[in-house]
């Protein structure tokens, strides 16, 4: 069985990072491994938490499994408390990362034009580093104009879908140029097109070729659907599925786990009903 160290934050409630990355990459039959970069009694959307920031506890991670002698087929990570904390990913893949491993990168920084309370500036100099390590990144809109220094602000200003689209792929290929890493932004918002239907989607971009899925868009935003949506793209890599296949899937699996959310009308804080559709994965 495949392994994946999964190198992000555990969150009791909010159904993100890790208690929606383990559960998915089991069901796709691999052995999900989690490094917590920190320890949350809910995630930072509720109005009161408990928070342990786990950086110290890193390196005997490294240790201790150095120990075991052991390699990942993936390594995966997201949520990071800041600057000290990539440093120590960036120990992590010189212990562990072989030729045969597969990095993604979902660098959390924040979204919808908006940066995350964890933001500094020493953060986004060393995920620009990070980046360059990984071989498929997941950032959002806002975290890939961050990425790239492109302005979120002209970016939104846009009322052309047509204009709107072309911008962001704009970004997506200076990312992936700047990295040579393969690129999915998340959460593209387009303004409304000929279709008078909001729509959200992905877009895939590498050296070669890029493309843009959709679905209808409800307006609504939920916890942890990114943490989702990059856990599905690694249990696919890992089974060694095409991106654009994985795209498909990850799509119609959060597609049919938002529309159960919605129809029950769970608070977005609260994440989505995406346990009843795990078997969408298999």
């Amino acid at each position: 069985m495949k392994k994946v160290a999964v190198i992000q934050d555990l969150s009791s409630f909010g159904k993100c990072s890790l208690t929606a990355a383990i559960p998915v990459l089991s069901v796709m039959g691999v052995q999900a491994c989690p490094l917590p970069t920190a320890i949350l009694s809910a995630q930072t959307g509720y109005p009161s938490y408990f928070y342990e920031d786990f950086t110290s506890k890193m390196p005997y991670f490294i240790k201790e499994w150095s120990k075991l002698n052991v390699t990942f087929d993936g390594i995966y990570t997201g949520f990071v408390t800041g600057r000290e904390q990539i440093e120590y990913i960036f120990r992590f893949l010189d212990e562990f990362r072989t030729e045969k491993s597969i990095v993604l990168v979902d660098p959390v920084m924040g979204d919808v034009g908006e940066v995350y309370t964890i933001f500094t500036d020493e953060l986004l100099a060393r995920m620009r580093e990070l980046v360059k390590s990984a071989d498929v990144i997941t950032p959002n809109v806002t975290e890939c104009c961050l990425l790239t220094g492109m302005s979120y602000e002209k970016l939104a200003s846009y009322t052309n879908e047509h204009d709107f689209l072309k911008a962001v792929e704009e970004s997506g290929n200076l990312l992936q140029q700047q990295t040579g890493s393969r690129v999915i932004i998340t959460g593209v918002n387009p303004p409304i097109g000929d279709s008078n239907q909001q729509q959200i989607g992905n877009m895939y971009l590498d050296e070669s070729e890029s493309f843009y899925s959709s679905t209808e868009y409800n307006g609504l935003s939920y916890s942890g659907t990114g943490d989702l949506f990059a856990s599905v793209i690694m249990g696919s890599l890992m089974r060694g599925e095409d991106l654009q296949s994985s795209l498909t899937v990850a799509r119609d699996f959060l597609s049919a786990s938002i529309k159960d959310t919605s129809l029950e009308q769970v608070p977005g804080v609260e994440g989505v009903n995406f346990e009843k559709y795990l078997g969408m994965l298999l």
